[in-house]
């Protein structure tokens, strides 16, 4: 098996361009801030003496451990990004990055979700991750459809009323 045919049975990670911003900061904090600090935090650490009862210098070692696994993970999740920038798709059905407002048929209440990558997903600001029950519901679909979603309280029944992409 050649190197390239291992690189292309990694699947690729869909991200918007803000998505994979996000991941380049946090990687580059972790190595030019976190990094070197944990690595002063363990050098002191060490200079307080036995290091099998130096609570401090554990800490460090489990911080730099923690660091380092991160660092690894972002490498691999940006080698494998297929960013989508959603203001380029020109499309009436929904797709990865769609901004999609939604109304519950039973409560009529009006819902705004943006559909992103799994890293970007936050409820709180009403970004949904792509492999998300409402998200797998809505794809494909347009304006003016039904979407059922299958959610733990039961289905839900909402009716697409807009569909686009910023």
């Amino acid at each position: 098996m050649t190197n390239g045919s291992v690189l292309s049975s990694i699947p690729s990670i869909p991200m918007t361009v803000e998505g994979k911003r996000a991941l380049d900061e946090e990687l580059k904090r972790l190595k030019a801030v976190d990094r070197p600090a944990v690595i002063k935090a363990i050098e002191i650490a060490r200079g307080h003496g036995d290091l099998s009862e130096n609570a401090d210098y554990s800490a460090a070692k489990e911080r730099q451990s923690f660091i380092e696994g991160r660092i690894q993970e972002l490498n691999g999740k940006l080698a494998s990004a297929q960013v989508i920038d959603p203001s380029q798709i020109k499309s009436d059905k929904i797709v990865f990055g769609a901004t999609v407002v939604v109304s519950d048929q039973d409560s009529g209440k009006e819902v705004k979700y943006k559909i992103v990558g799994v890293d970007e997903a936050d409820l709180k600001v009403n970004k949904i991750s792509i492999g998300s029950p409402i998200a797998r519901a809505l794809i494909g679909k347009k304006a003016g459809d039904e979407v059922i979603v299958n959610a733990p309280k039961g289905n839900v029944a909402y009716d697409v009323i807009e569909v686009r992409y910023e």
